[in-house]
């Protein structure tokens, strides 16, 4: 009887692959004007100029704000700059784009929403893998005086983390 041979090479093992990640477009004032409640990555559909210009990092989310409608979401005031080499087929500037959730999800969002007099604001925009991909927040607007709270709690745990790294 035949006897099996054990392989001399050994096998190379298998590299983890970690997909590309590039943030294109963050919105660091949305922290501050409102208080984060829950975050969900959304994929977005996009135009081919579209996607070259967000892959080209000219995207901006400051204004941007997103709605349900009609079992949808809608990400409205989304501002994609136009591609240099789009020509005659280059894309709106700022119009609605629709957001790609499970239907779950949007009706979850819309009930809380509506209800609760929340707002769906992106947080960031990048790129995972070959898809754009939004990161939303379901967030409730912070009045005048719950950011000078925020401003004033950051500031005394600055001077706190300074005063321990001088003690050390």
């Amino acid at each position: 009887m035949p006897t099996k041979r054990k392989k001399l090479i050994p096998e190379k093992p298998k590299a983890e692959h970690t997909p590309y990640f590039k943030i294109v477009a963050d919105n660091r004032r949305a922290r501050f004007n409102f208080e984060i409640m829950d975050q969900f990555e959304t994929g977005i559909v996009l135009s081919g100029t579209e996607i070259k210009s967000v892959r080209a990092g000219k995207a901006m989310i400051r204004d941007a704000y997103a709605q349900v409608r009609n079992g949808q979401v809608w990400l409205q005031n989304l501002h994609i700059a136009a591609w240099d080499g789009g020509g005659v087929w280059n894309h709106e500037v700022v119009h609605p784009r629709r957001l790609l959730m499970h239907r779950k999800e949007i009706t979850r969002l819309g009930r809380i929403a509506g209800q609760q007099g929340l707002t769906l604001i992106p947080l960031r925009m990048y790129i995972k893998g070959h898809y754009a991909k939004i990161e939303l927040a379901l967030a409730k607007g912070r009045r005048l005086y719950d950011k000078r709270k925020v401003i004033q709690q950051r500031e005394t745990d600055r001077e706190i983390n300074r005063a321990i790294r001088h003690r050390e």
